[in-house]
């Protein structure tokens, strides 16, 4: 189930909500909030996104479970 974006944690593996031209849809590449944004979450790269939606990975368990 998606979640608000203002709830997303941080230092979590997320899959993020995107709206663009085409509609809104899912970044097909997990996603870290930091305190400078969200970066991708294998290459650490930045990601210059405004995510309206988020949930857990899929199949990665949140950390501290």
């Amino acid at each position: 189930m998606w979640k608000q974006i203002q709830s997303a944690p941080f230092g979590r593996d997320l899959e993020l909500a995107v709206l663009d031209e085409d509609g809104e849809h899912a970044l097909v590449f997990a996603c870290v909030k930091d305190l400078q944004g969200w970066r991708n979450a294998v290459t650490g790269a930045r990601v210059d996104i405004s995510p309206t939606h988020w949930r857990d990975w899929p199949g990665k368990p949140p950390k501290g479970r």
